[in-house]
């Protein structure tokens, strides 16, 4: 029997070497994308900002793994604050409007960087 061939994908993140992770882990046709959050330049952006910010990197992450935003097929976002779910939400919806992943909004209290507002994680399948 055959072993699925597995590909890591790394973004270069700070975190990836210190926390042993990788960006994106593709195995055989399901890819997933860790829970990604906006680079430090984005640190005065507002939430719609920052989403737009980590859902390019998870579109990226998806290229680099031979998958794109259309083969998503479930996202979970996190918030530190609820009253942000409106601007996350126009920029899933700009991403992903003909898509329509299955989707859960969790609030939480706090991230890695007291600046960080949203951070999301994306699950693909090949088909």
């Amino acid at each position: 029997m055959s072993k699925t061939k597995r590909l890591n994908v790394s973004s270069g993140g700070a975190y990836e070497s210190v926390f042993g992770y990788c960006r994106a882990v593709r195995l055989g046709d399901d890819v997933h994308v860790s829970g990604t959050c906006a680079p430090p330049e984005h640190e005065t952006s507002d939430a719609y900002t920052q989403a737009r910010a980590v859902l390019e990197t998870i579109e990226k992450a998806l290229k680099e793994a031979g998958a794109s935003i259309t083969d998503v097929v479930r996202t979970v976002v996190y918030l530190r604050d609820i009253d942000d779910a409106e601007g996350v939400a126009k920029a899933h919806l700009e991403t992903f409007d003909k898509v329509r992943p299955a989707s859960t909004l969790i609030q939480v209290t706090s991230m890695l960087r007291p600046w960080q507002k949203v951070e999301i994680e994306a699950y693909a399948k090949l088909s």
